[in-house]
């Protein structure tokens, strides 16, 4: 990441600040100074400056933010699972982070969402152009939040991510281990991207932003290959010995089947580092 003018440098802020938004600032160190906001400042990563405040509480943000932003990375996560929750993460945080900004001028807002927005569940294809009309609560306030970024009077990108996955995200890797996958052909189509392409994905946004250059204002951030379940799976038994599907095990994906498109975020330039399934759980598994 290039290093800005120190009679300019830049000032970043990572509104939640915790594994993604922590990868994502960690990485943008050498592009400026980075603030990371999130209720515990101390848990922020090496090099970067927390912030202790709550999104959900206006107040707490009261004097404790930088005075001349350039870019801020919105990313958080609810704190509870249900529809507030995810309300109070996507919108009502985003609108009380706005409202302390007030009337500085930011380079860019780049919100980080979901490919959950997406309801296809007939294998096509998805990208920036196809309609998002979530059927789940979830979806649904992360739509919201998307607009209110992009309604926000700043210039904003929306990120949408595919499952994120890495060395820190090794849930469905555990699950096929221990037999507790077991789709059954022809299963959904699923999308991922790697925890690292996720950060630097952000990261390439945000310099691109600060070097003055144009975004989309949505990108869709997944992996180059969309993949039926039933054949990661297969491949990861064909990996590493695996224990035999267990009674119960599961059979399908939870986010319907369609197949996301990346091509916007490559058009931009930028470089996967694990641009398909197996470059990325092949790592994690010669390191079990």
């Amino acid at each position: 990441m290039a290093m800005t003018d120190d009679k300019q440098k830049a000032q970043i802020l990572v509104a939640g600040c915790g594994k993604l938004g922590g990868d994502i600032a960690t990485v943008l160190l050498g592009a400026g100074d980075v603030y990371g906001l999130r209720r515990n400042p101390d848990r922020v990563p090496q090099g970067v400056t927390g912030i202790g405040a709550d999104l959900t509480r206006p107040e707490s943000m009261a004097g404790k933010l930088p005075e001349h932003l350039d870019i801020v990375v919105y990313c958080l996560t609810p704190s509870s699972y249900d529809e507030e929750g995810y309300h109070q993460a996507y919108v009502t945080g985003l609108k009380n982070l706005l409202n302390v900004i007030g009337e500085q001028s930011l380079k860019r807002l780049i919100f980080i969402s979901s490919t959950s927005v997406f309801a296809q569940n007939d294998d096509s294809w998805v990208d920036e152009n196809s309609p998002a009309d979530p059927d789940r609560f979830t979806g649904q306030q992360i739509l919201q939040g998307e607009r209110t970024a992009l309604n926000s009077g700043h210039p904003a990108t929306v990120v949408r991510f595919s499952g994120i996955y890495g060395p820190s995200r090794q849930r469905f890797l555990e699950e096929v281990l221990e037999g507790r996958m077991n789709p059954q052909p022809p299963a959904p189509f699923s999308n991922r991207i790697h925890e690292v392409d996720a950060a630097n994905a952000v990261a390439w946004l945000a310099q691109k932003a600060l070097n003055g250059e144009i975004l989309e204002p949505l990108y869709v951030a997944s992996d180059c290959e969309p993949v039926r379940l039933d054949e990661v799976v297969d491949w990861v038994r064909t990996q590493v010995p695996c224990k035999a599907p267990v009674e119960g095990a599961r059979k399908g994906g939870r986010a319907g089947s369609k197949r996301c498109s990346n091509r916007k975020l490559l058009q931009s330039g930028f470089e996967f580092r694990y641009p398909d399934y197996r470059a990325g759980y092949r790592e994690m598994i010669s390191k079990l």
